[in-house]
């Protein structure tokens, strides 16, 4: 099994546009398969002052200035953007990239930004139907010269995007999401990958996609496994680095040191933060478990990021 890693990029907390490329030109360098870009307008009603760029200009601007990354959202809002104009964003970024978009979508859940962008926020059965009917829609758009669709809630009628993707048939399609009735039948029925979070019932919720994928007549294994380890990995060998960080972090989050090592533990063996010896052993785990892509969320914004994920790649990712 190949294991690959991505670095996720989250805007929301206040990157700006020269630390992004700063962190994508070095992950190249190092070795990580691809970055990703979370799909949000803002952190919280409090982040007027806090920049937050959009994901799909972000993702245009560094598929201009790399050459090997992969770029993807982890993942686009299926309601933020009509699937057709999506479509048409998403195969521009993936000629931009020649061919190096992974393109991952979800049903949308942050309700604040829904509200402060006067954007309707139907109830999750609402948005999952929209999501089910876009997907259909982005691969016609994709694959055929012209593309008719008449759902409930998105038509299209005789549309065409041009250019097309430059990956054939069409670019990865990866679904976030871990419902069991609806996400993962999807990621069965249209996806490459799915996109989970660790959790106590992991195990299971890859059992209900195997499931799923029989119901529909498809092969498990083709379908990839990624997690998005979101904790903040940070990994060290000196205690005196380790320490200094978790009393950064409890500071940040104003959260007691041993609750956040609870945190960091939580859910599986290993940790997300610790010696390399721990946080390899949680990516072993998962390993084990069938998963092959990881999205990995380092803490900070600037420095504090590159360097953790400079000190991942030597420490973890090389030895698995």
């Amino acid at each position: 099994m190949s294991i690959k890693f991505g670095i996720q990029i989250e805007p929301q907390l206040g990157f700006s546009h020269k630390a992004v490329e700063k962190i994508a030109l070095e992950s190249e360098k190092i070795g990580y398969d691809s970055i990703w870009s979370s799909d949000h307008f803002f952190l919280d009603n409090k982040s007027e002052d806090r920049n937050c760029m959009e994901a799909w200009t972000l993702l245009a601007a560094l598929a201009s200035k790399t050459r090997r990354i992969r770029l993807g959202t982890l993942v686009t809002c299926n309601s933020y953007r009509h699937p057709a104009v999506l479509a048409k964003i998403a195969a521009t970024v993936d000629r931009i990239s020649n061919g190096r978009l992974f393109f991952g979508i979800g049903a949308g859940w942050k309700k604040i930004e829904y509200r402060a962008y006067g954007i309707p926020f139907p109830s999750l059965k609402g948005r999952m139907d929209r999501l089910e009917e876009a997907i259909q829609i982005i691969k016609l758009l994709w694959t055929k010269p012209k593309a008719t669709f008449k759902g409930k809630y998105y038509k299209i009628r005789n549309a065409f995007s041009a250019p097309k993707p430059v990956q054939e048939p069409m670019p990865s399609m990866m679904i976030g999401g871990s419902g069991e009735k609806r996400t993962l039948k999807m990621v069965a029925k249209y996806a490459d990958y799915c996109n989970l979070w660790l959790s106590p019932d992991l195990k299971h919720k890859l059992e209900v996609l195997k499931r799923h994928c029989e119901d529909v007549g498809r092969d498990y294994k083709e379908v990839g496994k990624s997690l998005f380890a979101f904790a903040g990995v940070f990994v060290t060998d000196v205690e005196e680095e380790l320490e200094d960080h978790l009393t950064r972090r409890s500071k940040r989050n104003n959260m007691p040191i041993a609750k956040l090592k609870e945190l960091f533990h939580k859910d599986a063996p290993g940790s997300w933060v610790g010696y390399p010896e721990e946080v390899i052993e949680r990516f072993q785990y998962l390993i084990d478990l069938g998963f092959d892509y990881f999205q990995i969320a380092f803490p900070g914004i600037d420095e504090e990021a590159r360097s953790a994920s400079q000190r991942f790649a030597k420490s973890v990712m090389k030895k698995l």
